[in-house]
């Protein structure tokens, strides 16, 4: 197996190479407004780092969100095409598993990331490798009930912590493909079926056409 891994769902561009056993390579910059930029060139340092060659990789795992729309697409559309052209299998894996993994954590915590608008990406863990509900978005008021002092991980967690009294700040912040290819390993080894390549917006995009747009049409 050459797996690689990659997600552009946070904040975060990360790639890594997993060869079945462990990392070969990652590579991780923190810029939500170059994903498009740093994603290609981040894929040809990771592979270069390992001595290996594109055409060696035969399965890909994309991060699939919760995340903003432009930012997410990157990574998924660029999966797409790297599994069309290698004619490889491309797996999904939420994004907020990734970082739960990071965590390492044994206990059960949440998992919370930025979503802009002054909400949260978030799902419950009974540990790093079990998740107990499906992604959500919401605001940070609406769920002080729910996670005040509760072991917390990630950007949101980190962000709003009058909320999510009880994060861990030396937890991850943003994904890591090495977590997602260490997880996505794990996972394909013991027969597990992964996503599908598909995005979980959770909401409509920011950018929207408006409401007053005229379309005009040849005459």
């Amino acid at each position: 197996m050459l797996l690689l891994a990659l997600d552009t769902a946070t904040p975060a561009v990360t790639v890594a190479l997993h060869d079945g056993t462990g990392i070969l390579a990652e590579s991780r910059q923190v810029d939500a407004r170059r994903h498009g930029e740093l994603l290609l060139p981040a894929v040809d340092r990771v592979l270069g780092e390992a001595g290996r060659k594109l055409d060696e990789v035969s399965e890909i795992v994309v991060g699939v969100g919760p995340g903003p729309y432009t930012g997410l697409r990157v990574g998924l559309v660029t999966a797409a095409t790297f599994g069309a052209v290698l004619d490889v299998p491309v797996h999904g894996l939420c994004t907020l598993d990734g970082l739960a993994y990071a965590s390492g954590l044994t206990e059960p915590f949440v998992v919370a990331t930025d979503a802009r608008r002054k909400e949260v990406y978030w799902a419950r863990y009974a540990d790093a490798r079990t998740r107990l509900t499906e992604p959500a978005v919401d605001r940070p008021a609406d769920l002080a009930d729910q996670v005040a002092g509760v072991p917390a991980v990630g950007a949101g967690a980190l962000l709003y912590d009058t909320v999510f009294t009880g994060v861990r700040r030396e937890g991850p912040e943003h994904q890591s493909a090495a977590a997602l290819a260490a997880l996505a390993a794990e996972k394909l080894a013991a027969g597990e079926e992964l996503l599908p390549p598909r995005p979980l917006y959770l909401r409509r995009p920011d950018a929207q056409v408006p409401a007053n747009y005229k379309v005009v049409t040849p005459k």
